[in-house]
């Protein structure tokens, strides 16, 4: 239902980390509107000193507030946006969480079997993932609200248990933690409501409200700026559903204009929720009517069908008290049955959820086993084949800029005569350290065999040279010696820019001849 979570926290902190847990916890308030203004105001700040910690924290932040309002296409755009940033930078658990983040957004579009599939990603990746990493209980939090929207509601308490551990008691982050598990177990204890399991709800209503009222007196005690919006109508709803009249009314009448007025309309759909609840229980039938028609009348505008249901639900119950007669009983027993239909493709989520994690670890077991029929047996680079593979990827996509830098170790074969065969594959392997440092993540180091490399380089030409020059001033500046005496190692470097109307064979070519150029004219060189 809502959006208290925690954005990825990385160690060591950026210098302005207080600026994105600034904007976080207005996300964790419910104040979505003035968390969105902050991470404009305070990413481009952020970006001009450096901090690009920070910076993903605040797009994290500006994701969370896009869904906490509803706006799930802007949020689906920034999450894939973040997913780019953490997979080249190698960050597997931020790369984690964004997945579970997006799978969330997903599922709340409807967009189930994608969801799930993202969400088989995220769990899969957790697997792999020591508990002891920074990020892990803000990612396994992530795990656990993209499990929640999808009503896997076991696997999402099992997670928030897990993660709420790891932060200090009265932090933000602990904040986040405690109130994504209220809104879980009110949500929880709601469905389980309407298939007759009353005792089981109950307990989880009464847990939800402990949770949100210690936030709620904690922020108060805080101060003027101490207003939780999210945890008062998390209390509100819990306090209503466990028979606290008096005190959900006081709270939804002092809540649902300035909610309304500040656009925070999930907080007020739980407080329309909460006090149409309260007012049937004090029998005044007409007002509670308003209010459930109220909260039905936002989830429909914001297109929350899932959580229409539950309004639904109400609006029977109190038309069976209202109205008595068949016509009444007969709706409620229909949206009963609904219920139940439901409960039962919770099941099938289930089910759904373990064949997508079997397609991912299959896709994942191939993807190795791929990867190993392409590496270099001796340095770990592609072979020959990854070669192959670049050649025809260049081919079908000639706009893109690609340079090809040959590397060939100057009189290896002396090496091998003088050092034996066993130093030349430890100088190899070095060579192939270097080439690996020097890469982006979009390059790829090759190794064809024997004492031949080759690079594909995303990139101009003039970059590349700059790229080949610092490839070869590393090797011949290391100091060989340590190896064995007297040993020294050069390499030439050969390098061509694909252009218009080049095939594969003529870019190698074109490279294979400036090769030939570095080799003739002194070897120890870079020619483009």
């Amino acid at each position: 239902m809502g959006d208290p979570r925690v954005p990825a926290l990385m160690r060591p902190f950026g210098p302005f980390v207080h600026l994105g847990l600034q904007a976080h916890e207005l996300t964790v308030k419910g104040r979505n509107t003035e968390a969105l203004r902050l991470t404009d105001e305070f990413e481009g700040i952020v970006g001009l000193l450096g901090d690009e910690r920070t910076v993903a924290m605040l797009v994290q932040v500006r994701m969370y507030a896009f869904i906490g309002l509803g706006r799930f296409q802007e949020a689906l755009l920034v999450g894939e946006t973040l997913l780019r940033r953490h997979r080249a930078t190698g960050a597997r658990c931020s790369e984690a969480k964004a997945l579970a983040d997006i799978a969330e957004v997903l599922v709340r579009m409807g967009r189930l079997d994608e969801g799930l599939h993202r969400l088989a990603r995220a769990s899969t990746i957790m697997d792999l993932i020591p508990q002891t990493n920074p990020r892990y209980a803000s990612a396994l939090a992530s795990v656990g609200e993209a499990a929640r929207a999808a009503e896997l509601f076991e696997h999402a308490d099992e997670c928030v248990r897990v993660a709420v551990e790891w932060f200090e008691p009265d932090s933000g982050q602990r904040a986040a933690m405690e109130l994504q598990r209220a809104e879980l177990l009110l949500e929880w204890g709601l469905r389980l409501e309407q298939i007759g399991m009353i005792d089981e709800a109950s307990v989880r209503f009464a847990r939800a409200a402990s949770l949100a009222r210690y936030w709620v007196t904690m922020y108060r005690e805080r101060g003027p700026d101490g207003d939780a919006p999210l945890a008062a109508a998390l209390l509100a709803l819990g306090l209503a559903k466990i028979g606290e009249v008096e005190e959900t009314v006081a709270l939804c009448e002092s809540m649902i204009v300035p909610l309304r007025a500040a656009g925070q309309y999930h907080e007020a759909r739980l407080v329309h929720l909460a006090y149409g609840v309260a007012l049937r229980t004090r029998g005044e039938l007409r007002g509670a009517r308003r209010e459930f028609m109220a909260a039905e009348e936002l989830s429909a505008a914001e297109g929350q069908s899932a959580q229409q249901l539950l309004f639904q639900y109400e609006l029977a119950a109190l038309a069976a008290v209202e109205f008595p007669g068949d016509g009444a009983q007969a709706m409620l027993a229909a949206l009963r049955d609904h219920a139940l239909h439901l409960w039962r493709l919770r099941m099938e989520r289930k089910s759904m959820l373990h064949q997508a994690r079997r397609r991912v670890w299959l896709e994942a077991e191939h993807a190795r086993a791929d990867s190993a029929a392409g590496q270099d047996a001796l340095t770990g680079l592609g072979n020959r084949r990854v070669y192959e593979r670049q050649i025809v990827a260049i081919e079908a996509d000639p706009e893109t800029p690609v340079v090809l830098l040959l590397v060939d170790l100057d009189r290896f074969k002396l090496i091998n005569d003088r050092y034996s065969h066993g130093m030349g594959d430890r100088v190899l392997r070095e060579i192939a350290s270097v080439l690996r440092a020097h890469c982006r993540p979009d390059d790829v180091p090759i190794r064809f065999g024997g004492d031949e490399f080759a690079l594909f380089l995303r990139t101009d030409l003039a970059s590349a040279a700059r790229v080949g020059e610092r490839i070869r001033q590393v090797i011949a500046g290391r100091d060989w010696e340590e190896l064995a005496p007297g040993l020294r190692v050069t390499v030439s470097l050969g390098a061509a820019a694909l252009a218009p109307g080049m095939t594969g064979q003529d870019l190698f070519d074109s490279a294979d001849r400036q090769l030939y150029v570095a080799k003739t004219h002194g070897r120890d060189q870079v020619a483009a």
